[in-house]
């Protein structure tokens, strides 16, 4: 490893061992990324059909907690056997058939790093990464003399691009 000797040459020997040790978690996290964009739609998911039995008489709120989509709405009719978007669900037997659009398992996995909370699994994977990609930021400004030309354009794009990114978050 080079000889750390000042700020600059610490930055930029951290920055660049960092950026190799994050290069596959970058990679995992754009793939996600780029995907939960079109969560929306059914881009790369594929219709998985479900038979299960559960509790009986079971309301809205809790079929739609137990088979995991955000809502279930039934459909106006009598009798036992109750009708919403995705399936049905016999209120007697406790027999639900649903169908539901899911990522492939991998693409699935990839996209719970996104959507983890501080008591997921991968909080402190989230965490960690966070701060080594604000280090990056940070890091970054050590890459060229600060007197140089190629410095105060960075400066100048980076400025640009902090402004756009607040343009689009408050004013969009």
């Amino acid at each position: 490893m080079a000889a750390i000797k000042d700020t600059k040459s610490f930055m930029r020997i951290t920055h660049r061992y960092l950026g190799y040790f994050t290069a596959g978690i970058m990679a995992v996290y754009a793939l996600s990324g780029v995907l939960l964009i079109y969560r929306d739609t059914n881009l790369l998911k594929k219709e998985n059909k479900y038979e299960l039995v559960l509790k009986t008489n079971m309301t809205e709120k809790e079929l739609a907690k137990e088979i995991k989509v955000r809502t279930v709405e039934f459909k106006p009719g009598e009798g036992d056997l109750k009708t919403f978007k995705e399936g049905t669900y016999n209120a007697k037997t406790g027999e639900a058939n649903y169908a539901k659009m899911e990522l492939p398992y991998v693409l699935d996995k990839f996209n719970q790093l996104h959507k983890s909370t501080s008591t997921h699994r991968y909080a402190s994977l989230n965490t960690v990464f966070g701060f080594v990609l604000f280090f990056f930021v940070i890091s970054s400004f050590w890459m060229f003399n600060f007197k140089s030309k190629a410095f105060r354009r960075g400066m100048i794009y980076a400025g640009i691009g902090f402004i756009l990114a607040v343009i689009m978050v408050f004013f969009q």
